[in-house]
């Protein structure tokens, strides 16, 4: 079967809806886009390995491999979009549309649109003996829970040296960036008549005292932790929603926070973790009441790669741009886990993703390609291994 072209290609994968949410009404399977990429990808000679997520129904990962060994180069990307707003889109976001120098679709930014870059980059090595590998890694639900991501721990790609994540760049190589974890507290107290304290335990008033100590945390925080490479250098602690009570002469019972954390490279999310745990501790017994602290989902580790990592030099010189950082996270942290140097490094601009009238400039396809390219030669068929 012949492989689409190029924008054909682009077209179909944005055809083919892969939406995943943290709520199941929006939540979409990825089958779709993965069995179009196998079956490209197996037509070009690689082997695929379509390997189902452990307790996520209709959601998988695909590993496709060409040629053998140890080493070599993992092109990764994640199949999955946010949801959008069909209403507000000028364009259709379930199919290509171009216009003002410019593919628009939902995905083709973020990112979806790196696929068929890739399978251009490669087209041309297919029948050259390959001297270490070349993976191309597409996952799940990169844009919800990191389930493809957290499982890739039990694949055979602990066996890869170097891994490039196309996320939105702008073509700038991206070493290091800050994680993400998104809590919750819910604290329960008991309702009472407000003109007498004593008939409750007032769970608002606990929940303040949590508030007052996540502030004095934040700020102890950011005094022992900088990071000149980012724009905003210290980690974060946003306080994001909070929920409580139901009526002013009700001594309120029920109290719930939602917040995210910003770490750095270097900071350990699970001490965070148990930083809080302990100071909630201690207000619960202070104000004999029931505080539950639980992560909304796991969370994504910071991503830290050596400045003089052999993939970090190679794309400052195909690039022509120092390995600097970002404030969103990526899979990355993950493939670093599990033994890789990982860079992100992709067509797009942050700026246009998670947007309406997401676009992907056309004047970025080819020095994208030629891009590619360069990173199979130096990584995939050279005879040393790197």
């Amino acid at each position: 079967m012949a492989i689409p072209p190029l924008k054909a290609q682009f077209d179909a994968l944005l055809k083919a809806p892969s939406i995943s949410c943290t709520q199941p009404d929006f939540d979409q399977s990825n089958m779709g886009v993965i069995n179009l990429l196998a079956g490209w990808l197996s037509d070009l000679g690689f082997v695929c390995d379509i390997q189902p997520i452990h307790g996520e129904p209709g959601k998988a990962n695909l590993i496709a491999t060409l040629g053998t060994g140890p080493g070599g180069l993992v092109l990764a990307g994640h199949t999955d979009t946010v949801p959008c707003n069909p209403e507000k889109w000028k364009h259709d976001p379930f199919a290509l549309t171009e216009a003002d120098g410019r593919w628009y679709g939902l995905g083709s930014c973020d990112m979806k649109g790196f696929f068929p870059l890739i399978i251009e980059a490669v087209r041309g090595y297919v029948d050259r003996p390959f001297k270490q590998p070349l993976i191309v890694l597409a996952t799940a639900d990169e844009e919800s829970s990191m389930s493809g991501a957290r499982s890739l721990v039990a694949s055979s790609l602990h066996h890869a040296r170097h891994a490039v994540i196309g996320e939105p760049t702008g073509l700038k190589p991206v070493r290091v960036h800050k994680g993400i974890l998104m809590e919750r507290i819910d604290i329960i107290g008991q309702a009472g008549h407000s003109s007498d304290p004593a008939l409750g335990r007032n769970a608002m008033e606990a929940m303040h005292l949590v508030i007052s100590d996540l502030l004095n945390l934040r700020a102890d925080w950011q005094k022992r932790w900088n990071n000149p490479l980012f724009g905003v250098p210290v980690p974060t602690l946003n306080l994001g929603c909070i929920h409580g009570g139901d009526n002013p002469n009700r001594i309120c019972a029920k109290c719930a926070l939602e917040f995210d954390i910003r770490p750095l490279p270097g900071m350990d999310p699970d001490a965070l973790r148990a930083d809080i745990k302990a100071r909630l501790q201690i207000i619960a017994q202070e104000r004999q009441v029931e505080i539950l602290y639980k992560p909304l989902f796991p969370g994504v580790p910071p991503l830290n790669t050596a400045a003089d990592a052999p993939l970090v030099l190679a794309c400052e010189e195909f690039t022509g741009y120092s390995a600097g950082s970002v404030a969103f996270a990526t899979e990355g942290p993950y493939l670093n886990q599990i033994g890789m140097q990982t860079l992100i490094l992709g067509p797009g601009d942050i700026d246009q993703a998670h947007q309406p009238d997401e676009y992907l400039e056309i004047a970025r396809i080819d020095p994208t390609v030629t891009i590619l390219r360069s990173l199979i030669e130096r990584f995939c068929l050279q005879t040393a291994a790197i």
